[in-house]
């Protein structure tokens, strides 16, 4: 407290009001003072009475279910899991953002949570990662897989994005897009290698064209498939890689006054809430969201009371949800 209030210009007796709340503090005070604490490492601590004895019984949860609705599934695996080995769940949301990310994940820290969950955003590297490091914090991460050394739980990608494309190629589709996600993450890669895959097991050159790295969102998903569509030779299908993917590729199709399935067909990665509603419903890869939840959950504890433990990584199997706008007649599951 000493070199925040050096560091702040105010007396040590002001800190401690505003890390203890033991007097109410003027805002723009409290604001520089917490400022401050960000800036040098430290973290306000609103639970020292559970820290005396040795634990919280909290855990934390990093993801961004409001750009990726599906992720609330995933919460609802990890709220009941924790629930039932006596954990309580925090839940706060990156909004996919790494500055944004890096915020509330300090706040969770600063709660002192046992354990983390995350879903990590693009660029986490050098903010919550380090972070996570420096503080010693066990935590699994979730849904998209990293290249780094901690427990994994997230979904198989590659072969799933084979057998989504093969669909599309045994309705008799060449000239299949693939749009969708940021091409630096592994999640992209891989299902990237699935669509590869697919070309090559059929024999079917893959169209650098119809491949797009476009990675600013629906929109950016929107303006790439309609450029494909307004081609000399546009694609007559589209695989859709994440949420983002499926929307833009749908508003493309209605910009240009396609019909799905008749015109171009559609299958994409991820269930949502409306996939099973829209006109046409959409044939997707269903993700274990509650499954993948639940697994986190499990390594997580593991990893609380074995920190020198191996990390694990777990993909589970997805399921391919059989509807209209693929061109198929029904609705079944593979």
């Amino acid at each position: 407290m000493t070199m925040v209030a050096r560091e702040a210009g105010v007396s040590v007796s002001t800190v401690s009001h505003v890390v203890n709340g033991t007097r109410p503090v003027n805002a723009q005070t409290r604001r520089l003072v917490l400022a401050t604490m960000d800036r040098l490492g430290f973290q306000h601590r609103p639970v020292a009475g559970s820290l005396a004895a040795g634990s919280t019984s909290t855990i934390g949860l990093a993801m961004s279910p409001s750009v990726n609705p599906a992720l609330r599934e995933l919460a609802d695996g990890v709220e009941e899991e924790a629930s039932r080995r006596g954990l309580q769940m925090m839940l706060v949301d990156t909004h996919d953002d790494p500055v944004h990310e890096a915020r509330v994940v300090a706040n969770l820290l600063a709660h002192h949570v046992d354990g983390l969950l995350i879903a990590p955003t693009r660029q986490w590297e050098e903010g919550t990662l380090k972070r996570l490091r420096e503080r010693n914090v066990p935590f699994v991460v979730v849904d998209r897989l990293q290249d780094a050394r901690a427990d994994q739980v997230g979904v198989e990608n590659q072969g799933a994005a084979t057998s989504l494309v093969e669909h599309l190629m045994a309705r008799g589709h060449t000239r299949i897009a693939f749009v969708g996600g940021w091409p630096e993450t592994m999640t992209w890669q891989e299902r990237q290698a699935g669509y590869v895959e697919a070309h090559r097991r059929r024999g079917i050159p893959v169209c650098p064209e119809l491949v797009s790295d476009d990675n600013t969102g629906e929109e950016g998903m929107r303006k790439a498939v309609a450029a494909m569509l307004a081609s000399a030779e546009p694609p007559t299908a589209v695989f859709a890689g994440g949420h983002s993917a499926t929307l833009g590729t749908l508003r493309a199709a209605r910009a240009a006054g396609l019909s799905i399935p008749q015109d171009l067909a559609v299958v994409a990665f991820d269930e949502v809430p409306w996939a099973g509603v829209a006109d046409p419903a959409m044939t997707i890869l269903a993700q274990p969201w509650f499954a993948i939840g639940a697994r986190a959950v499990q390594l997580l504890e593991r990893r609380m009371h074995t920190p020198d433990a191996p990390p694990q990584t777990l993909r589970l199997a997805g399921e391919i949800v059989h509807r209209r706008s693929c061109g198929c007649d029904g609705s079944a599951r593979s």
